[in-house]
């Protein structure tokens, strides 16, 4: 049974309802349906308002309220748990626990820290384009990793994985850099997947089928 919200939240408004990488998107958008209902009337003009409306509701970025809960790793991204075992972490090169999560066309596709912590590195590769919801996605499709390392020297590594429509994986944090947890620090444009590695001695606070909230969820317990 994963937590989310609790008396104990921080809430998260530092970032507008929608996704800074959609604006360009939305207001092309509008300009097109505006123009066709002005020059050829409604009737026309409506498939180009639905994609409107989809448009605003792919790039929407609603704040949350963080769990303020000592030593817990939250949701980096909204989706379904797909995932859960021990497996060998293909960037620390260690045995781990990993939690992934797989986004659909009409999640909230912003990523946030799973952790507060300083980054450590930072792994881009290249890849192939399956479908994020199969296990070989985590190492065969075009990813972006990062190593963080919390205050008490606990390693955690964040996977963002593009899929069989996402094309685009756009990362805003570098090595050397501290992140809070529940922070922005990506986003990945049309349904995708996020992989989390834990320490294995961490404990897994949801299961497989649940669905959950970026940075509003908790998905695991750090050993103290």
């Amino acid at each position: 049974m994963f937590i989310r919200g609790s008396k104990n939240n921080m809430t998260d408004g530092r970032y507008p309802i929608l996704a800074r990488e959609g604006r360009w998107h939305m207001v092309l958008a509008m300009g097109v349906a505006l123009a066709v209902h002005y020059f050829a009337g409604p009737a026309w003009a409506t498939p180009f308002w639905i994609i409107l409306v989809f448009i605003v509701q792919f790039f929407r970025d609603p704040s949350r309220q963080i769990p303020d809960i000592s030593g817990v790793v939250i949701c980096p991204a909204d989706g379904k748990v797909i995932a859960l075992g021990e497996v060998e972490d293909p960037y620390l090169k260690r045995p781990a626990r990993r939690v992934s999560v797989f986004m659909n066309v009409f999640n909230v596709h912003s990523n946030r820290s799973p952790v507060a912590g300083k980054i450590m590195e930072r792994w881009y590769s290249a890849g192939k384009f399956v479908n994020a919801a199969l296990d070989k996605a985590s190492l065969d499709n075009e990813r972006n990793a990062l190593w963080i390392r919390t205050d008490d020297g606990q390693d955690i590594v964040v996977v963002q994985v593009a899929g069989l429509i996402a094309r685009r994986i756009l990362c805003y944090v570098q090595p050397g850099e501290r992140i809070a947890r529940g922070e922005r620090y990506g986003f990945i444009r049309f349904g995708s997947r996020v992989d989390v590695y834990l320490p294995l001695q961490a404990r897994f606070e949801v299961s497989l089928g649940d669905s959950v909230k970026g940075a509003a969820d908790v998905i695991a317990r750090l050993a103290p």
